[in-house]
């Protein structure tokens, strides 16, 4: 018998994220992009102060292209 991998808490989370509007879904998820690249991005700039904009783009691409 296989065990799921989903706590019983992660199950929950699933059954209300359901119940959400797509469109609302797909803005939550956006929203958490935006999140993660933003703490990317000021830890990138601390980092390398120096930066244009243009590279510390750059520098957060390769860093999310590493990452998968």
């Amino acid at each position: 018998m296989q065990k799921s991998a989903f706590r019983p808490d992660h199950l929950e989370q699933i059954k209300l994220l359901a119940k959400i509007p797509p469109h609302k879904r797909v803005r939550a998820m956006l929203d958490a992009r935006e999140l993660a690249v933003g703490l990317i991005r000021g830890r990138l700039r601390r980092k390398y102060p120096n930066l244009s904009i243009n590279m510390l783009n750059l520098k957060v691409l390769e860093e999310l292209a590493r990452a998968s």
